[in-house]
């Protein structure tokens, strides 16, 4: 880390030096390509944010993608712990129409991890990196692997200065087969995080919340990877327990980090674009005793009549600005990561709900004739969710 770097610097785009970056401690190089400036830029640019433990295969997949002909000059911000800022902190450009195979324009984030004291820093410098004119049309942000997902979307999806250049397409999960069952039950790889809690003085605590449950819990996409290092079995127990966690991401299972097909899967998510019906109905199948922590929950309740829609945002407002359940006599803590909701109002229209942690957005459109019929359904993800007073407190709320 660069001792002279003060905390509120913007880091600004730096010329590249003649040799090929080294990326991880595996020494996987990912090739920056060349990209012509003259290009016309989108009107916005989406950013996929990857994240993962370290070992998952992150930056692996990263290669694997700028090595593809995918049609896409995509920018990668890598951002990991480390000294070596021109090494581990840096963007990269490719351009898969080029052969090129020379460096091109990185940016130093020399703060550490931009989830959180360079959070604004790492902001800025993306939107320095807007003023690039045509050298991108695509960002994968990868997470050092021990960051909270959560707290890093907010500033992509709903930010106010970035809203007009940049959107968040949605967040990829890497995981390990071999190991992330060992992560989700003794913490592997949160030894900190398990010495903290060791020192404080009461021991009530409930289950370990580990940073692999929040890394799957904000998922639209979690990849399975290094399955040929588990048995069938095995695999399918690590597959259900994901989707106990998060019964709304779509789940791929691969080797070698290789994702043949990349559109759906690492871009053009579009996970916050819409809410389908289909998402929500199979959200509703997901094992929820499978994992002690955190649960995927699903809310079943007629169509909103009129008057009721505000009081639906006040059960919303509650829940997520000041975790307590409204119109509840009794319910245990709980923390809601991710939420979806697709809602029929009598009067013909349909409300779309989305949510990270406090952050909500609801979109209001006119429905299909049959959405009234299907009822409302509300999915949320966190920790102590699925607790009957969940459903208890919303329907007391609609009915005040």
């Amino acid at each position: 880390m660069n001792p002279d770097a003060s905390d509120d610097e913007v880091p600004s785009l730096v010329e590249p030096e003649t040799n090929t970056k080294v990326l991880d401690d595996q020494h996987d190089e990912i090739p920056g390509l060349v990209t012509s400036s003259e290009d016309a830029p989108q009107a916005k640019v989406p950013i996929t944010i990857v994240t993962g433990y370290l070992g998952a295969g992150k930056t692996t997949l990263l290669n694997y993608i700028l090595t593809e002909q995918h049609g896409k000059k995509i920018a990668v911000i890598l951002n990991e712990f480390g000294d070596s800022i021109d090494i581990e902190k840096q963007l990269t450009v490719s351009d898969a129409n080029s052969t090129s195979a020379q460096p091109a324009p990185f940016v130093p984030l020399a703060n550490g991890c931009i989830c959180c004291s360079v959070k604004d820093i790492g902001v800025a410098a993306i939107e320095n990196l807007m003023e690039q004119s045509g050298l991108f049309d695509y960002i994968l942000l990868e997470t050092t692997g021990l960051a909270d997902p959560g707290n890093i979307a907010p500033m992509f999806w709903l930010d106010d200065g970035l809203g007009s250049s940049i959107f968040l397409d949605g967040i990829v999960t890497l995981v390990d087969a071999k190991n992330v069952l060992k992560s989700l039950d003794e913490g592997l790889g949160d030894e900190e995080k398990i010495e903290e809690r060791k020192k404080e003085e009461h021991d009530e605590h409930g289950p370990l919340l580990t940073t692999a449950h929040l890394q799957i819990s904000h998922a639209d996409v979690v990849i399975v990877n290094k399955t040929d290092l588990v048995s069938e079995e095995e695999l399918e127990t690590v597959v259900q327990r994901i989707r106990s966690i998060n019964g709304l991401a779509k789940i791929k299972t691969t080797t070698k980090s290789q994702v043949p097909q990349l559109e759906g899967l690492v871009l053009d998510l579009h996970a916050y674009d819409e809410v389908t019906d289909a998402d929500l109905k199979f959200a509703s199948k997901g094992h929820s005793h499978l994992d002690p922590t955190i649960t995927t929950s699903t809310i079943t309740f007629p169509a909103l009549s009129r008057a009721q829609v505000d009081n639906f945002d006040f059960f919303l407002r509650t829940i997520l600005w000041e975790e307590i359940l409204p119109n509840s006599a009794s319910h245990q803590p709980f923390e809601v990561h991710r939420l979806k909701g697709r809602i029929p109002v009598q009067d013909g229209n349909l409300l779309l709900i989305q949510g990270v942690r406090n952050i909500y957005d609801t979109n209001e459109l006119e429905a299909e004739a049959k959405a009234e019929n299907e009822g409302a359904k509300l999915v949320l993800i966190g920790k102590g969710v699925d607790q009957p007073a969940f459903n208890e407190s919303l329907l007391a709320t609609l009915k005040r």
